[in-house]
Parts: structure tokens; sequence; C-alpha cells
């Protein structure tokens, strides 16, 4: 079935799997969602994602603070208004997911995943869209054996001045790094950019990273008013890319 419940330390996480149409065993991917919820959306990227010939497990990230349903929007994020009024809730979510906690999940997740009969043995894949980014540079640090490829799109906050800073995963990383951030987005500035490119260089991380011309954050997302099909097209192309040439 492709909706499953893992029994997480605080209670119940819902995910979506997302399996190739040839079953398998193929290559794993975790794909963490952004701010707005385990939703449609999620799943139908997962979908996308797996016809291409991988396991997509796509976790509840807000698990704790209600179920996917609950977590997610109710209104059409397309209409004028609507996304900047859903994340007038998110706030409060976002900081109860402290990265101690996030790390926790994280690790039970690839455990799940690469625990799956239809999942190849090897590392998998992370993939991380806002939020979720600084996820998934968290998770190629803590996981550098089981964590071989890492995409990241439009994400925020990647470089603080705290010792959990998301970038600092690049200091143990050994994954292939993919990062493409929105056009002038205030979250991720160039000095940011800057530092990661550095970090990454100082480690011998493969990186590459980018800046989409004219996009906003939240390019990716086909159900909200920031999406952006151009890039949203080239994101999903240039992150088989690396999928396909780090995983098989």
């Amino acid at each position: 079935m492709p909706e499953l419940t893992i029994d997480g330390p605080d209670g119940p996480i819902e995910a979506w799997v997302a399996t190739p149409p040839d079953g398998g065993p193929a290559p794993g991917v975790l794909l963490v969602m952004d701010a707005i919820g385990l939703r449609p959306q999620i799943r139908s990227m997962a979908d996308r994602f797996a016809s291409w010939g991988y396991v997509v497990l796509a976790p509840n990230v807000f698990h704790r603070s209600g179920t996917a349903a609950e977590t997610s929007p109710t209104t059409d994020l397309r209409e004028p208004g609507a996304r900047e009024a859903f994340f007038e809730s998110v706030g409060p979510r976002m900081a109860a997911l402290t990265p101690e906690l996030s790390r926790q999940d994280t690790a039970l997740d690839l455990d799940v995943l690469q625990g799956r009969d239809d999942v190849a043995d090897g590392p998998v894949g992370v993939v991380g869209y806002c939020m979720g980014v600084r996820i998934a540079l968290r998770a190629a640090g803590d996981h550098a054996g089981r964590v071989a490829a890492v995409g990241g799109f439009h994400g925020g906050g990647l470089v603080t001045d705290q010792p959990d800073s998301p970038h600092l995963g690049l200091t143990t990383a050994t994954a292939r790094v993919l990062l493409r951030h929105a056009d002038g987005d205030a979250s991720m500035p160039p000095e940011h950019q800057q530092v990661i490119a550095e970090t990454a260089a100082e480690h011998g991380v493969a990186l590459d990273q980018g800046v989409y011309p004219g996009a906003p954050h939240g390019y990716s997302m086909a159900d909200t008013s920031m999406y952006d099909e151009q890039a949203a097209e080239r994101h999903a192309t240039e992150l088989r890319e690396v999928l396909d040439s780090t995983l098989r």
C-alpha cells in the first residue's frame, strides 16, 4: 500500500511510499517535504520520482504537531493571499521540529526505507524542499555511509551562526550535493551560498550549486502561487540526472 505508518518514539508517523512501475528492488530516495505539509503535491512528486525507477519514502515531518491532514492546507494556496495566510500557522510547527528531533526522525526514516524488501542494497538519496533542505544536508553529514546523493531546492536558513547550522553537514558528508536556490531569496543570500561553496570545497564534497533566474521561493510546488513551471521542470531534470548517475 502506498500509505504506511511508521512507529515512532513520539507516536505514529504517517508516510507515503511510491514504488517504480516494475517493482524492485530499486534504489531508495527519502523525500523531505516543505513546510506546507504531506499533501497531494508531495505525493505526486514522490510518484513522479518513483516512475524514474526509485522507491520513494515521504514522511510527515510534522507528526508531533498533528496528522498530515491537520498540518496541511484546507484552502487553495494558488489563490491571492492564501499562501501567506496559511504560513501564519506554520511557525510553531517549524519551531517545534528542532534539529535534535529531526535528526532522530531521519535516522528512523532511513532505517525504514533501507529495510524494505523492494529497496536495493546500497546508499540512498535524500531530496529536500524549503525547510526540508536543512534536514537533507544534516542527513548527508550524519549518515555519510548511507546517503550518496542530496538534492535541495529553494532551501532557506541553510547557513547560521549556530553549532548545528545545516551547512555544517557538508563537513562530514560524502554525498554528491545538488542545490538550486530561488532568485533573490532573502533566506538564502549570496554570502550564504559562498559559505556553502567554501565549506564543500574545504571538505571535498562534490557540490553543484546555483540559482534559477527569476524563480521565486517555492518554485517547485504546483499547488501554490509561487509555482514556476520552467524552474520546476528544470529541477526535475537536474535531480534525475544526479540520482541516476549516483545511485545506479
